[in-house]
């Protein structure tokens, strides 16, 4: 260990904006004095950046905590301490129910956290905060919320602490954890959105755009990093602008992020289908360098559930929605997620998802049953569903969702396709996003080695000559 610094290593769980997150607090601690380590083993604090969506990130999320507390007894892992989005949510409440947790600390905290760590390590008491919903600290108008938000501790919207100066120009205030060609890059936080069966808004606060310039800046400083692809992230991306003005709405951004020099692929993550307006339909698909991928929140496809559900929607308008995307480009890929057993939920709604879910042929469908969530409407409404018929509805739309995703991925043999290589003999196409959609696998993969411009980061033309499930073999063109 480098003489002075304390080893802190972190673990991050949940969705890519915990990635960004988590790239937040390493940057903030190697400038506080730590020095970041891969082997948890070898660490004096480690740092579990949780994930609170859902019961099984929660569980996965204790798991983490208890594994590293475990570490203590016979390592040199002097503490453990929570953060994130379950951190935040529970605060005291986790403090208290997990005492093998040293800390648990919000999102108040991110700013000082070097501070808070060695006073952990020192033996200070540090008292949980406890939990309050974050949309009442910024304006009910969206418009009043930039400069409200300068006051308010939001995760990945972190200005550079006062005293260090960037190296030439702005820069993002943050520490790449692994390696890869490939990067999330957070563009806003929050939602403003009330869906019966989600509680972020509640612990994530309400919409808030980083500003066009700031996005931009830190598209460059990946680049200078080895990135040669973003994934645009937050909780609403089609909502992106909504509190800048009309001039700086997703499309403006998207042709902004283009003109970065070194930056290949765009992508785009988390669209609400209702709010997929022309021109930004026309922006994703005509933007150069934004890959023809179409992450789309479904959540259902039954009338009656969405409006439940507090959304909007039916089958005819979605797949006229993916009809226009496809009619616009063909091999488009488009992917989302659905929740069964919704309380109320009928044979009939499961029939209507089941006949959408043929038609629509997603590349990719997360199928996901339905469970209470604290705080939520969902939690209050009648018709709740027995467990097990919640987890037989699921397993059979997520049986069906598998089947059609892979004869979608069987259709493509013979289309040529762009594939960003990320490891040797692996790497994606233009239509799969980064660990949830599949993976190209070359079929010719002996001489990679060579100097035929597959290392990481180059991006080959191949044409598809096979699939294994989900994932696609090809062929050099």
């Amino acid at each position: 260990m480098t003489a002075g610094l304390r080893s802190v290593h972190i673990a991050t769980l949940g969705c890519a904006r915990n990635d960004v997150d988590s790239e937040e607090l390493a940057a903030r601690l190697e400038d506080g004095g730590f020095l970041l380590v891969d082997d948890p083993g070898a660490a004096e604090t480690v740092v579990v950046n949780t994930c609170g969506f859902i019961e099984q990130a929660k569980k996965d999320s204790i798991d983490t905590l208890l594994a590293a507390a475990d570490l203590k007894r016979d390592g040199q892992v002097r503490s453990v301490v929570a953060v994130g989005c379950m951190a935040e949510r529970y605060g005291a409440e986790l403090a208290k129910e997990l005492p093998e947790a040293d800390a648990v600390l919000g999102f108040d905290d991110y700013a000082e956290i070097s501070a808070r760590l060695r006073g952990i390590l020192a033996g200070d008491g540090h008292q949980a905060h406890a939990p309050r919903d974050r949309r009442r600290l910024l304006p009910l108008t969206p418009a009043s919320r930039p400069e409200a938000a300068l006051s308010v501790a939001i995760p990945g919207h972190a200005p550079l602490p006062e005293g260090v100066a960037p190296a030439s120009g702005p820069r993002a205030f943050r520490k790449r954890l692994g390696g890869g060609p490939s990067s999330p890059l957070k563009i806003a936080s929050g939602c403003d959105r009330r869906c019966a069966f989600c509680a972020i808004p509640r612990f994530r606060g309400g919409f808030v755009s980083r500003p066009v310039d700031d996005v931009v800046a830190e598209a460059e400083w990946l680049v200078g990093h080895g990135v040669k692809e973003v994934m645009l992230v937050s909780e609403n991306t089609s909502s992106y602008g909504k509190d800048l003005g009309t001039g700086s709405r997703l499309e403006q951004l998207l042709r902004r992020l283009s003109g970065v020099d070194g930056l290949d692929w765009i992508r785009v993550s988390y669209l609400q289908p209702a709010e997929i307006r022309p021109a930004l339909l026309d922006a994703m698909l005509t933007t150069e360098k934004v890959v023809p991928y179409f992450d789309l929140s479904f959540q259902h496809a039954a009338p009656g559930v969405l409006r439940r559900m507090r959304r909007f929607g039916d089958p005819e308008s979605f797949l006229a929605l993916i009809e226009r995307i496809r009619s616009a480009a063909p091999r488009a890929g488009i992917r989302s997620n659905v929740i069964a057993g919704f309380p109320g939920e009928t044979e009939g709604d499961v029939e209507t998802l089941r006949r959408f879910i043929v038609d629509a042929r997603l590349d990719v469908l997360g199928v996901f049953g339905y469970s209470d969530e604290e705080e939520t409407e969902g939690a209050r409404l009648d018709g709740h569903l027995d467990e097990d018929e919640i987890e037989a509805r699921r397993a059979m739309l997520a049986d069906l969702a598998l089947e059609v995703a892979e004869e979608r991925a069987a259709a493509r043999v013979g289309e040529p396709v762009r594939v960003l290589v990320e490891d040797e003999g692996e790497g994606r196409a233009e239509h799969q996003a980064p660990e949830t959609d599949g993976v190209v696998v070359f079929a010719d993969d002996s001489d990679l080695a060579d100097d035929r411009g597959l290392a990481p980061g180059a991006i080959v033309e191949a044409t598809v000559t096979g699939t294994e499930g989900i994932d696609l073999v090809v062929e050099r063109a």
